[in-house]
């Protein structure tokens, strides 16, 4: 019998990723995802490894491409929503995308942000992102969507003197400035390595 467990995580991937691992210690197989669904089926303990990849920056082609080329390697893909979101209009704007993620609709990226990849448990650490230029790429564009949305509160909070807009704008400056370190970490490690 599946068991269904019913979370959300939002944008702290890492902590989705610990949990869909921690799932798969005690033996449980995720199957299927939902808005807030995981379903999962039993397996030996530790048999498979989980990360979870931010891709909304991405096209719908690219997504699929990129999707489509992880299970060419032997993994399981997922697609998961990254916002809880009942709206009947379904549009959202991505400045920061690629060309053609930057609106995003029912029909290409909406609810299709993340993508939890699953691989067979080789006792190694499992990262789809090895060299130091494309860790960088993929903080950076983490980093991105926070970035907006720290301008955009902060224009508005100064703006219209609203203190509640302001302290949006603070909580998204914490992501931002997370990230930043990531990325700063990641180009002096580049330089290390060149040495």
């Amino acid at each position: 019998m599946n068991k269904k467990c019913y979370c959300f995580f939002g944008g702290l991937l890492d902590t989705q990723a610990k949990w869909l691992n921690q799932m798969s210690q005690k033996g449980y197989r995720l199957v299927r995802t939902g808005t807030l669904l995981y379903e999962f089926e039993k397996c030996k303990p530790d048999e498979v490894t989980y990360c979870v990849e931010f891709i909304g920056e991405k096209s719908k082609d690219n997504a699929t491409d990129y999707a489509n080329f992880l299970e060419d390697m032997g993994y399981k893909v997922f697609f998961k929503n990254i916002n809880l979101n009942y709206s009947v209009g379904k549009l959202r704007l991505r400045p920061w995308a690629e060309m053609g993620g930057r609106i995003a609709t029912n029909a290409t990226t909406f609810n299709r942000e993340l993508l939890i990849v699953e691989k067979a448990n080789d006792g190694k650490p499992f990262e789809l992102h090895t060299s130091y230029a494309d860790k960088e790429k993929y903080y950076r564009n983490l980093r991105n969507p926070w970035l907006f949305l720290l301008l955009l509160f902060a224009l508005f909070a100064i703006n219209k003197h609203s203190i509640i807009l302001g302290i949006f704008s603070l909580v998204s400056a914490i992501p931002s400035i997370l990230y930043q370190f990531q990325i700063i970490n990641v180009r002096q490690k580049a330089k290390t390595w060149e040495k």
